[in-house]
């Protein structure tokens, strides 16, 4: 006769405490920790630039900007994750571990992770009241996928592949081109 594994859910303060010493990151979801998967270069110099462009942005307001060991922590779906990109402008919002009221929140796309940022971590995110722009970035071609709270609190989706986009969270009003974000980016042909 075989016999079914259990699985014990991880404790909130389990995990965080973990992540403290883990030379890996992993994201929760509902009791249960996913590893996170490396990322290459074109990866890292997208999520660079758009952290450099908001970091220039953000002086002298109280809003602040973080890139890939941030968590946010979205408490509707007992889940914590590490975006690529994430911006708060919430004064109260002051833990040092996560973030719980983001403006921005910003993943750049790649095989491992796309379908959890384009389903779960989209249904996940735009939970959070405090969120405006939910941007998913390609690292394959000039393309973003941008889904943000219009005026009336209701969502929309719009694709950017030329041009830029407008970014408004709290004090923070910044125009970023598709330049912006892809420079030195090299596309394989």
């Amino acid at each position: 006769m075989s016999q079914t594994a259990t699985v014990f859910p991880v404790r909130i303060d389990t995990y965080l405490q973990g992540e403290l010493g883990s030379e890996s990151r992993h994201e929760y979801v509902a009791g249960q920790t996913f590893m996170m998967a490396g990322a290459g270069e074109r990866h890292s110099r997208i999520a660079g630039n758009l952290f450099f462009h908001l970091r220039g942005a953000i002086r002298g307001t109280p809003c602040g900007v973080f890139v890939s060991d941030m968590k946010v922590r979205i408490t509707a779906h007992d889940s914590f994750y590490y975006p690529d990109v994430l911006v708060t402008c919430d004064p109260s919002d002051r833990e040092s571990l996560n973030k719980t009221t983001p403006c921005l929140i910003a993943e750049v796309l790649s095989p491992a992770t796309e379908i959890i940022d384009r389903r779960e971590k989209l249904i996940a995110y735009r939970t959070l009241p405090s969120l405006r722009d939910y941007l998913l970035i390609s690292q394959d071609s000039r393309r973003v996928e941008r889904y943000y709270r219009d005026a009336a609190g209701h969502w929309t989706h719009e694709i950017i592949e030329d041009g830029g986009l407008q970014i408004v969270c709290g004090d923070l009003d910044v125009a970023l081109t598709l330049a912006d974000l892809y420079e030195d980016v090299v596309f394989e042909d």
